[in-house]
C-alpha cells in the first residue's frame, strides 16, 4: 500500500498542507492561545482556501501578537491601517475588525467559564467525536454540533464564525476526528 493510500487526500502535494495534516489537524487542543490562533485563522479563511491561510500563518502569528487575545483586543485604528497594508495576511477590513472583536468575546468567555477550552469542548460533551469517515465524500461541511456552537458564538457577538467555519475549527482542534478511517492519523488520534 502506498503512502497516499494511507492518508487523507485533501493535503494534495503541498508540503505545508501535508505537514499540517500529519502533525496538527485533528489533535485535541486545550491550550488557550492555540485555540485562539485557530479561531483567527479559520475566520480569516471564510470564503478562501485553507491552503491560502496556512501559507500566511507566519504572517498572522507575527502581526496578531503571537495570537495573544489580550494584545489583539487593544489593536487601534493605526494598527488596523498597518494590517491593511501588509500582504503577509488577508487584507480584509471586516475580517481584521472581526478578529479584534472576537478577541474581546474570547476574553469574556474565558472570564465566564474559566477557559475558552472549557466552553468550547462542552459542545462535544468533552470528548472528540469519531467521524468514522470512509471517503472524502463522507465528510460533512456542517454538523448539528457546529450549528449549535456557531449559534452560541453569534449570540455572544463573534463574527465570521458561522457553522461551516466552526466545523472546520472543530476538525482542526480535534473536537472531531475526520481523518479517513484508512488514514494513518485516524488510528493514531483514536488512541
Amino acid at each position: 500500500m502506498s503512502y497516499k493510500s494511507k492518508t487523507c487526500t485533501w493535503p494534495g502535494n503541498d508540503a505545508e498542507m501535508i505537514r499540517y495534516h500529519d502533525t496538527e489537524w485533528g489533535v485535541p487542543i486545550h491550550n488557550e492561545r492555540k485555540i485562539f490562533e485557530f479561531l483567527v485563522l479559520e475566520s480569516a479563511q471564510a470564503g478562501l482556501s485553507w491552503k491560502t491561510i496556512l501559507h500566511k500563518r507566519k504572517g498572522y502569528k507575527k502581526l496578531f501578537a503571537n495570537f495573544d487575545p489580550q494584545k489583539v483586543v487593544k489593536f487601534d485604528k493605526k494598527k488596523v491601517a498597518q494590517l491593511l497594508n501588509d500582504p503577509a495576511i488577508i487584507r480584509n477590513r471586516l475580517k481584521i475588525a472581526a478578529t479584534i472583536n472576537n478577541a474581546r468575546q474570547f476574553l469574556a468567555i474565558q472570564k465566564e467559564f474559566g477557559s475558552f477550552s472549557t466552553y468550547m469542548w462542552q459542545f462535544v460533551s468533552n470528548k472528540p467525536i469519531d467521524g468514522k469517515r470512509r471517503t472524502s465524500k463522507d465528510i460533512p461541511t456542517i454538523t448539528k454540533e457546529a450549528e449549535i456552537f456557531a449559534h452560541n458564538l453569534k449570540k455572544r457577538g463573534f463574527k465570521f464564525l458561522g457553522p461551516t467555519v466552526i466545523y472546520a475549527h472543530m476538525q482542526a482542534v480535534g473536537m472531531v476526528n475526520d481523518h479517513l478511517t484508512t488514514c494513518f492519523r485516524y488510528r493514531m488520534l483514536k488512541k
